[in-house]
């Protein structure tokens, strides 16, 4: 018996000691493996652009999106294809991945306001680039003077028709630059001698309704001595008209973007002028500030000056790049050696 009882405290002795190894086995293994560390989730900036079928706009989004990730941060681009409800979902979806603050190159001007609400009740600051957003709450407004553009385009063609009859072939009412140019260029027309006869918006930015406006007008015998037009593309669809329909009249056309056809027009004399906009800075700039309010820094660090524009809502924080009026005397100085296009690129006609 008491061999017996010997023989099974031997047994519970040996496996008490197996248990105690185990353990400090255990306790062994668990201060070897740290806790697991979890990274910090990558900073994002989104970037919602109405369009990419136009050249302008190609050349911005790359830029930016060079710059973003240049600057560390990832970036989600979203083309709404020309729609505004489209771009409305595309805004959601950004906020739906969480990102840390949306850029916005808007569709329609008083077309965002909800959505854009809704990116603010999420805490994500939301810049209105190049084109003025309405009656929303937006953190920033970064453009180039579309005031200014429209005082250049006057300035530029009053030289060649200090008189008679302008018609203003603009782009979408909704995109609030068009009012802007129109503001610059009526100012600098006010009290001359110059009728603006004829004012037409191309919605959509639909060169065929541009083309076939100018064309109606000429056919029925309306000729002007100047045409406005909202941008280089549509310029170009007004010239296509003019050769077409009255080849021989001298009609000055002012377009904007200096875009390679553009600038093509303009030395062949087909274009009185372009506008030259900083682009490259503009989108290096917002692809900066959108990186800094997606890290936490203040809009008021980013615009000192303290300069804003009402947008509807309220007062916006604003910064401003200055336009630069483009012709066949200036073309090399301004854009080429800009380096915005090559020579051999504007010259290859």
């Amino acid at each position: 018996m008491n061999i017996r009882r010997k023989n099974i405290n031997t047994v519970i002795a040996i496996f008490f000691l197996i248990i105690s190894a185990g353990c400090k086995k255990n306790e062994k293994h668990l201060d070897a493996v740290p806790a697991k560390q979890t990274s910090p989730q990558k900073l994002a900036v989104g970037f919602s652009i109405d369009t990419l079928a136009i050249e302008r706009w190609r050349r911005d989004c790359d830029i930016f999106m060079n710059t973003v990730k240049e600057n560390g941060l990832d970036v989600i681009v979203q083309n709404a294809g020309n729609s505004t409800e489209e771009q409305n979902r595309q805004i959601q979806y950004l906020i739906n991945r969480k990102v840390n603050a949306i850029v916005i190159v808007a569709k329609e001007a008083d077309k965002l306001s909800d959505t854009i609400k809704l990116a603010r009740s999420h805490g994500i600051p939301v810049i209105s680039y190049d084109r003025l957003i309405l009656n929303a709450d937006i953190s920033l407004y970064m453009t180039i003077d579309s005031e200014k553009v429209g005082e250049l385009m006057a300035g530029e063609l009053y030289k060649a028709k200090p008189h008679g009859k302008w018609f203003c072939i603009y782009g979408p009412q909704a995109d609030y630059n068009m009012t802007l140019i129109r503001t610059g260029l009526e100012k600098v027309l006010s009290g001359t001698n110059v009728n603006i006869a004829h004012i037409y918006y191309t919605d959509g930015w639909n060169y065929d309704l541009s083309y076939r406006e100018m064309a109606d007008l000429l056919s029925s015998g309306n000729i002007p001595d100047a045409v406005v037009c909202g941008n280089d593309a549509v310029a170009n669809s007004v010239i296509q008209a003019i050769l077409e329909i009255c080849p021989g009249k001298n009609i000055a056309v002012s377009g904007q973007d200096a875009d390679i056809a553009g600038c093509q027009n303009v030395i062949l004399g087909k274009q009185l002028c372009t506008i030259y906009k900083p682009i490259t800075k503009l989108s290096e700039d917002a692809a900066i500030a959108a990186c800094k309010l997606a890290e936490g820094k203040s809009v008021k660090e980013l615009v000192p000056d303290g300069q804003t524009i009402n947008n509807g809502f309220g007062d916006i924080p604003v910064i401003w790049l200055t336009p630069h009026i483009v012709t066949k005397e200036n073309m090399e100085e301004v854009v080429i050696k800009s380096g915005f296009h090559t020579k051999s690129e504007i010259y290859r006609y």
